[in-house]
C-alpha cells in the first residue's frame, strides 16, 4: 500500500475500506464499489477474463464510456506493479494508516 492508497485517502477513501482490502473483507464496500472491485480481480487473473455474468453486472451499472475508463485504469495500475516488480521496487512508505491525509493540492507524487 503505497501511492495510491495515500491519493486514495486524499480522495477520502478511509483507511478502514484500505484495511478491508488487504483483508479480503468487502462487507464495508456499497454495490458499486464491490462492482469495480470484482473487476479489478478479474482483469488481475492470468489469463484475464471477464465472464458473462460479471459483465451484465458491469453493464447494469456503468456505461459503455465508464467501463472503458475503469478498465483502463486497472490495466495501467497492472503496467506499473509489473514494472515495480522488474526492478524490485519497494515502497517509498507514502501511505500511514491513521496519519492526517496531505492538505488539498498537495497529494502525495
Amino acid at each position: 500500500m503505497d501511492i495510491n492508497s495515500a491519493v486514495g485517502r486524499n480522495a477520502g477513501l478511509s483507511d478502514e475500506k484500505l484495511r478491508a482490502l488487504r483483508k479480503d473483507d468487502l462487507s464495508i464496500f456499497d454495490h458499486t464499489e464491490r462492482l469495480v472491485i470484482d473487476l479489478a480481480d478479474a482483469l488481475s487473473d492470468t489469463p484475464a477474463n471477464v465472464d458473462d455474468v460479471l459483465y451484465t453486472r458491469l453493464r447494469g451499472r456503468f456505461s459503455e464510456e465508464q467501463l472503458i475508463e475503469l478498465a483502463a485504469q486497472i490495466a495501467f495500475e497492472q503496467y506499473r506493479a509489473r514494472l515495480n516488480r522488474l526492478f524490485d521496487a519497494g515502497s517509498d512508505e507514502l501511505y500511514a494508516p491513521g496519519a492526517e491525509p496531505a492538505p488539498p493540492g498537495r497529494e502525495p507524487g
